[in-house]
This record gives C-alpha cells, structure tokens and sequence, in this order.
C-alpha cells in the first residue's frame, strides 16, 4: 500500500511540475507552422482553382502530383526550419512535449494520407480523399489542445477550438469544391497567424 501511495505522489508531482514548467514557457516552432500553413494551403488553393475548372486537369493524377509536390517541399522546408532553431533546452518540458505532438501529426498525417490514396484507389471512391481536410484539421485541434494544455494560453486554447470547427465545416462542405478554399483559409486561421504570433512572442522575449 505504501508502495502505491509513493507511486501516486510521485506521478502528482511529475504533473504539477509538469504544468508549473509549461505556463511561462514561449512555444517555440513557429516558423514551422508558417511554412505548413503557406504551403499546403497553396496546395489547397491549387486544387480549388483544379476543380473549379480555371486550369485543366488531364488525370486525377494531377491532383495528388499537387499534394506529393507539397509534401515535397516542406520536408525540404522543416530540414532547414529544425537546423535553425537548434536543440531545444533539456528542461524545457512544453516544448519538448508539443513538439512530440507536432511531429507525431506530421506523420499520421502523411500516414493517412497514404491510406486514403490506398482506399481510394482500390474502391474507386473518392470518400476517403473528401475526409483528408477534416482529419488535418481535427489533429491540428489535438496539438493545439496539448499547447493549450501545457502553456495556459487563452488564444491557443481558441485555436484549438477553431480547429475542431472547422473540421466539421469542412466534412459539412466535402462534396463542394468550395471545401478546398474553406481548408486554405483554415490554415491561414490557424497555422500561418498563430505561427506569426509565436515568432513575434519569442522575438520581443529574446529582445527583452
């Protein structure tokens, strides 16, 4: 019993720690969000403008080529985004852990990605491609739930909650092309400005 008692005041104070160590702490990675955001809401630009008939699509090849080039380029752009922002402080507990959050989306993201090409090419459906949009955005509420959780931050926690919306708004749109847009506003919403506000906070603390 006395075991279990030590057990259970040790993993209380892991978490006050946990949470004391969070609320002071400046997020760092913005930088990465601005690039998530500007490219693959130009990605989602892009497929709107497809659909919409403004460019010519001459297979449905030309739609994923839009997505693989994005990917493309933000691996190239988060390589040289990480090298700049170095190692991140040892003690530093929320960076540490929205940074797991972040990485760990990254790849169910392109996970699912995948897996919705895969089941669409082998259903001939395009439904699992219709919820891509509403997945990214449901797993951006996630992480930014985490960062809410860890830093205490009132517009975190609203980004969060736009993300969850939005998810929804899009799975009430995922038959209309007009999705697309609404998935590219979406990521200025939440990736690119919060993105910005993270630099500009971490800028004027340097700074100061």
């Amino acid at each position: 019993m006395n075991d279990r008692l030590s057990a259970l005041e040790r993993d209380i104070g892991f978490l006050k720690a946990l949470a004391v160590e969070g609320r002071p702490t400046t997020l760092i990675g913005g930088s990465i969000l601005i690039a998530a955001g500007a490219i693959f809401g130009l990605a989602s630009l892009g497929q709107w403008i497809a659909l919409s008939g403004f460019i010519p699509i001459y297979s449905g090849w030309t739609l994923m080529a839009i997505w693989v080039a994005s990917m493309a380029a933000f691996m190239v752009a988060l390589v040289i985004l990480i090298r700049r922002l170095g190692p991140q402080k040892a003690g530093d507990t929320a960076n540490r852990a929205v940074g797991v959050a972040w990485s760990a989306a990254g790849a169910t993201i392109f996970t699912l990605f995948v897996c919705a090409y895969v089941i669409a090419w082998r259903t001939h459906s395009d439904g699992p491609l219709m919820m891509l949009p509403c997945v990214v955005l449901g797993i951006y509420g996630l992480c930014w739930s985490v960062a809410a959780s860890m830093t205490r931050v009132a517009w975190i926690r609203a980004a969060a909650i736009g993300s969850y919306v939005a998810a929804v708004a899009a799975a009430a749109l995922c038959d209309q092309v007009v999705m697309y847009l609404l998935f590219a506003a979406a990521l200025v919403l939440l990736a690119i400005l919060p993105g910005l506000v993270l630099v500009l906070v971490r800028q004027a603390r340097a700074a100061a």
